[in-house]
């Protein structure tokens, strides 16, 4: 357990360092965006004066250093400016929107994983046989089809000719649970479907190679229960599926986006088209710096979930 904390404190340590780096590299890349901060605030009637004054004022002609030490600073107070007339603050449209992208995102992997096992196990432990086959084909056939696409087919056939969820839109679950269950169901598919088949084919081919291991043909000799036996392979065999798991919710997170947009869900999606058709550089920067920190954490928490299902990374 000692080790476990350990390890746990010293990848703690290196998230700060993470941070400022993300931090940096959203920073200088909207610095080139074409986009001027005075003329979005100011309106297309504002004399170059005013514009002048207005960057004056915010001081958007100092330097790049002074400019991203500036930032930090506002970062550190929970500030990340206002958005383009009406002016809002950053902070709050981002705490309304990425709780629903979050929920979204979440209730993808999770179908993603639940797909993973039931496809990956049935190919493994039935191997070369037809279930394998078939598993085969769903999974290839899933890693093969874009979210976006499978998102359009599902409103298609479930909301349009089996009217049996909505279109689009969202429903709090504050206000009905199965208002927001049928509100996220498609586009939860939409994102859990490639995901899943993705994670089934390397779960499968990994359980496979644990099942041929010495230890695993002994211990089925000495007469040790198959569930036994099986739940002990594939505790090893999730180290490979499990580091795809981390990079693929980031991708998720932002592939939820895409989703979001074509379901008209008032998430990440919706605030991150709306800040790069109004050039809102404060609204972008601030929405892509959530998600990527997002990302960083997610991260996090599979490098301490693989301390928990392979205990000999403890050691190391």
């Amino acid at each position: 357990m000692h080790a476990f904390w350990r390890l746990a404190a010293r990848r703690l340590m290196a998230l700060p360092a993470m941070l400022l780096g993300v931090t940096l590299l959203v920073f200088v890349v909207l610095q080139f965006s074409p986009n001027d901060p005075a003329y979005n605030a100011l309106g297309v009637g504002a004399s170059a004066e005013a514009r002048a004054a207005y960057a004056e004022e915010h001081g958007l002609d100092d330097p790049l250093p002074v400019r991203y030490a500036d930032f930090i600073g506002q970062l550190l107070q929970g500030d990340l400016g206002l958005t383009a007339p009406p002016a809002t603050p950053v902070a709050d449209r981002i705490v309304t929107a990425f709780p629903l992208t979050l929920q979204l995102t979440l209730l993808g992997m999770l179908g993603a994983i639940v797909f993973a096992l039931v496809v990956g196990l049935a190919g493994a432990l039935w191997r070369d046989r037809w279930p394998d086959h078939v598993t085969r084909v769903v999974s290839v056939a899933g890693v093969a089809t874009p979210s976006f696409w499978l998102a359009i087919l599902l409103i298609q056939q479930f909301a349009l000719t089996l009217p049996v969820f909505p279109t689009g839109g969202y429903v709090n679950p504050v206000d009905s649970v199965s208002g927001w269950l049928m509100s996220l169901a498609l586009p939860a598919i939409a994102i859990a479907v490639p995901v899943g088949a993705q994670l089934a084919r390397l779960l499968r081919t990994s359980m496979v190679e644990e099942i041929d291991r010495d230890y695993v043909r002994t211990a089925i000799g000495n007469g040790l229960p198959r569930w036994l036996v099986v739940r002990s392979a594939l505790r090893n065999a999730l180290i490979t599926p499990l580091t795809v798991l981390g990079l693929r919710f980031g991708y998720a997170l932002s592939g939820a986006v895409v989703i979001e947009t074509i379901f008209d869900l008032p998430g990440m999606g919706e605030l991150l088209l709306t800040g790069v058709v109004n050039g809102d550089v404060a609204l972008v920067q601030g929405a892509v710096l959530t998600i990527a920190v997002a990302f960083l954490a997610v991260n996090l928490v599979i490098d301490l979930l693989y301390l928990v299902v392979n205990p000999r990374i403890r050691e190391v």
